[in-house]
């Protein structure tokens, strides 16, 4: 797996009415990364979706399927998330008492191991997991709802990822940023080291083609 900057747009700020329709127009712009936040209501307060609509999402495209559990207890659901077609699973650190068995789970079913640390959760708690990740997603917002101002001092725990993980030779970790990411302020995030950004209001708001345009002029 190699390092490259890429756009993952989360559907949650989609329009499920124009759905497939969306997801045809993100393709087109080139996108190759889709964003699907699940919810519990319990882990953060809001519900989203679940595996009905990544299985009947899963036929119809070719984009790698970037799932973010925001679920308690996620080993519960790694199996079913990844039989559903997702390329990618991120769990939370927060959310399990099994962070090592979440990722070897996530592993045995042949996809890519993630880990998403809350806005206050501090950089040194997921080193010790850093060698067995294909990523780390950093929450820039209290997860739960889109929409949301940007925290900017997230940025420093992007930096203390890239340079712990590239100390250790581990050029090829993707770092994700999820949380009021826009034109703006994506250029400060991929100076900090992220290299997968997470956008859905941004994205989706008016013209999804020339959104993407815009953000790709800065990756």
């Amino acid at each position: 797996m190699s390092r490259k900057n890429l756009m993952s747009p989360s559907i949650l700020s989609g329009d499920f009415w124009r759905l497939g329709e969306q997801i045809s127009e993100l393709e087109k712009a080139d996108v190759e990364w889709l964003h699907i936040d699940v919810m519990d209501g319990v882990f953060v307060d809001s519900i989203s979706y679940g595996m009905p609509v990544i299985r009947s999402l899963r036929p119809k495209t070719s984009l790698f399927f970037d799932a973010h559990l925001m679920i308690i207890e996620p080993e519960r659901y790694i199996k079913v998330i990844a039989d559903c077609g997702a390329d990618s699973i991120t769990f939370h650190y927060e959310a399990t008492k099994d962070v090592q068995g979440c990722i070897a789970e996530i592993k045995a079913a042949g996809k890519q191991a993630g880990i998403a640390i809350k806005p206050d959760t501090p950089v040194i708690d997921i080193i010790p997991y850093l060698e067995q990740l294909d990523m780390v997603l950093v929450m820039t917002v209290n997860p739960g709802f889109g929409g949301q101002k940007l925290i900017p001092e997230c940025f420093e725990k992007v930096r203390e990822i890239r340079t712990i993980a590239d100390e250790m030779g581990l050029t090829d970790l993707n770092i994700q940023v999820d949380g009021g990411i826009n034109t703006e302020n994506v250029t400060i995030a991929l100076d900090s080291g992220a290299n997968i950004i997470v956008a859905g209001s941004a994205v989706f708001r008016d013209s999804i083609t020339d959104n993407i345009n815009k953000f790709c002029e800065k990756l």
